[in-house]
């Protein structure tokens, strides 16, 4: 068989690049290490941590203020009916016009349902509902906002600052409502100490700090 004696092409100089790029991709695709973004902020020396933010003030400042200006849930819902500035008892998240209030009162609770536990205050006008949340599931930022002293420009974004309110949240589950059995309240006596967010002037909704049980 006669050999092939057809010249070869030379070996062009974009012939050497071509190969090299394939070569480098090749290396860089097998070196990758893919992070996740939950991955990438933990690890920033930087990163902000709402569970310790929640951890760091909840028993420092926010409970300890809760309990000294507290007022007597049936003194301030006859106060707010009778015209006073809300301003006056609570404070404002500053991103809406709903204020939170400490507050504190005793009443009997009813049965619980839904996370929550109905409770007869006397002094609450009877077109008010009141409510002690109890979990597992914790609703709105009442703690977060009670105090006044925590505001978003202290965060970068509002998902930090959403964040914070949760774990206030968590913070009582796991100090307060942990070892509560919901179960057995109806007909107790109930005192609480707690905040809640007045959305509806017909429903207050309270997140406990401090919870008593009596026969």
């Amino acid at each position: 068989m006669a050999s092939d004696t057809r010249p070869r092409s030379p070996i062009r100089p974009w012939h050497v690049q071509v190969v090299v790029l394939i070569v480098v991709v090749v290396a860089v695709f097998f070196n990758v290490k893919v992070v996740s973004i939950a991955d990438a902020t933990a690890a920033s020396p930087d990163a902000f941590d709402p569970a310790s933010f929640a951890v760091e003030n909840y028993e420092t400042e926010i409970v300890p203020q809760i309990e000294k200006e507290a007022v007597p849930l049936a003194t301030l819902l006859t106060d707010l009916a009778g015209g006073a500035d809300e301003s006056d008892f609570g404070n404002s998240s500053g991103t809406a016009s709903s204020y939170s209030f400490p507050v504190t009162f005793s009443g009997v609770a009813g049965t619980p349902a839904g996370g929550v536990v109905p409770i007869a205050v006397d002094g609450v006008p009877a077109d008010v509902t009141v409510q002690l949340q109890v979990g597992p599931a914790l609703n709105g930022t009442a703690l977060r906002d009670v105090t006044g002293t925590i505001s978003f420009d202290q965060f970068t974004n509002q998902l930090e600052y959403q964040k914070v309110g949760t774990e206030l949240n968590n913070q009582v589950k796991a100090t307060v409502l942990d070892s509560l059995d919901v179960a057995s309240l109806a007909g107790k006596t109930v005192t609480v100490t707690g905040a809640y967010t007045r959305v509806n002037p017909a429903l207050v909704s309270v997140v406990p700090v401090k919870l008593e049980v009596s026969p």
